[in-house]
């Protein structure tokens, strides 16, 4: 197997401006690798060799003429190798949204994330697998069938981007794009072992992304480390014209050194993420992580966040509610299949209710009874109410802290089917995860374990409003001083 796989982000770009290979041999070497590996691992729905190769000899001639002649910047991002989750448009690739409603849908254009990282030079090499329409913690609501975790093969990845955290970990990609509307970036990253960022919500434009609950959904990145992360995250962050919520703030330029001193940086732990159920290893490995950030120089503090324990209920109120609106729009007519019927509601019956998948049916009536006449004030106009709570536990605990350090999920990787028939269950390995998409707060999860079993454990850092730079410093120091990111899975 090609060691060009076996390359971080940086390693890529200076490899490809020295010469060292050409871009053509890294792209040949990802899709040799995505042919051995992924009829097992089923990371990717669609992958675009013939493109990506075409791309890649436009960026070699490019090269070539910058080493004879090196005036100028080059594209910052040029010729590296890109995975985008299946619910991001990109032009003349199908997007499914892991859905049947959408199959044989191709958009005619870009999402804002993906348009920026095409124009700093990226290649997508594909679209990979996630949860029907996002709606999920472990990929296996997808409509084409489960990824599989590669560090066990009989686990899951993580949802609903575990397309993306699949493919990162076992090197079928460098970078990837996921979504992250209820930790949807940071529990795959921690079930395969990989870094992730849930960027402030109007921080990434959501432009071209397939809405699922659209006051919560936030365009992530998943790579090796905070220093890919960090590149990626500071070119497709900025205001957009076309997504009104997108706020206009500067976005800094991010440079990590090689410092690792914490000495300024205070830590909050908050004592309601430490709960009854959790795997004690998941719950070690977090304390040692947090001991470390402290031999850092860091300065720990126990925070409350009293409002925790109601983030689920909440999330799944006010989620639900939306994604009965959002996807109201799959009705046969204008995107994918259409079965036939007489009459325009046979067409709308037949079309969702064969094409929709179960969670989807679940989430979509959940969502309309919480918004109909006589019980919107009691469900959902009061889970907005407690929301702006959760909210202000935050706003509170920023002004003591500037980081709170957590676990990301209760447990690591569970079995594939060990929660099909337990949907309460799936909605709790969400419980640490919530709280952050419903304040809006930014996160970054990376490795800090293992557990009995050799699988991953991941701890998040969460941030206040648009500080997303402090979480890559504060990790990026962790990452400097150990090595959990630096392991594969066989």
């Amino acid at each position: 197997m090609s060691e060009l796989t076996k390359l971080n982000l940086q390693g890529v770009i200076q490899g490809l401006r020295r010469g060292e290979f050409s871009c053509r041999e890294l792209i040949q070497a990802y899709f040799e690798r995505i042919q051995s590996l992924d009829f097992t691992i089923n990371a990717y729905l669609y992958t675009d060799e013939e493109g990506a190769l075409r791309k890649a000899e436009m960026v070699d001639r490019t090269l070539a003429e910058w080493r004879r002649s090196p005036q100028g910047e080059l594209p910052p991002l040029l010729g590296v190798p890109l995975a985008v989750k299946d619910v991001l448009c990109v032009k003349g690739m199908p997007c499914t949204c892991g859905s049947k409603i959408l199959e044989g849908f191709v958009p005619p254009y870009n999402a804002t994330s993906v348009q920026k990282l095409l124009e700093a030079g990226a290649i997508v090499l594909g679209k990979t697998n996630t949860d029907e329409f996002a709606m999920g913690s472990s990929t296996e609501n997808s409509a084409y069938g489960v990824t599989r975790n590669p560090w066990n093969l009989n686990r899951v990845p993580g949802g609903s981007s575990g397309g993306s955290a699949a493919a990162v970990a076992a090197r079928l990609a460098p970078v990837a794009l996921g979504t992250d509307t209820g930790g949807s970036v940071r529990q795959p990253a921690s079930f395969c072992g990989v870094s992730g960022i849930k960027p402030t919500y109007g921080r990434v434009s959501r432009y071209g992304l397939v809405a699922y609950g659209s006051s919560l959904d936030v365009v992530g990145v998943l790579g090796r480390n905070m220093e890919d992360l960090a590149l990626v995250f500071e070119l497709m962050a900025g205001v957009d014209p076309r997504d009104a919520t997108t706020v206009d703030l500067p976005v800094p330029h991010i440079h990590l050194d090689r410092s690792t001193d914490l000495s300024a940086i205070r830590v909050g732990v908050p004592k309601e993420y430490f709960i009854p159920g959790m795997q004690p290893q998941v719950e070690a490995a977090i304390r040692q992580a947090i001991l470390h950030l402290q031999e850092l120089g860091a300065t720990v503090l126990e925070v409350s966040l009293p409002h925790t324990e109601y983030a689920l209920p909440v999330y799944y109120l006010i989620a639900p509610a939306e994604a009965s609106a959002n996807l109201a729009r799959y009705d046969g007519i204008r995107y994918g299949p259409r079965l036939g019927g007489e009459a325009m509601w046979e067409i709308f019956f037949r079309t969702r209710g064969e094409k929709f998948g179960p969670e989807v049916k679940r989430r979509i009536m959940l969502g309309t009874y919480a918004l109909s006449a006589g019980y919107y004030d009691a469900y959902y106009g009061k889970a907005q109410k407690v929301r702006t709570l959760i909210k202000q536990d935050f706003e509170r605990a920023f002004q003591i802290v500037d980081v709170i350090a957590a676990p990301i999920a209760p447990t690591t990787a569970f079995a594939i089917g060990e929660h099909t028939d337990d949907p309460l269950a799936m909605y709790l390995e969400d419980v640490f995860t919530l709280p952050a998409n419903l304040a809006g707060v930014p996160g970054v999860a990376f490795p800090v374990g293992f557990d009995q079993q050799g699988l991953p454990i991941g701890m998040q850092l969460m941030g206040n409003y648009f500080q997303e730079e402090l979480l890559f410093r504060i990790a990026h120091a962790y990452q400097l001083t150990t090595d959990w990111h630096l392991r594969t899975p066989q």
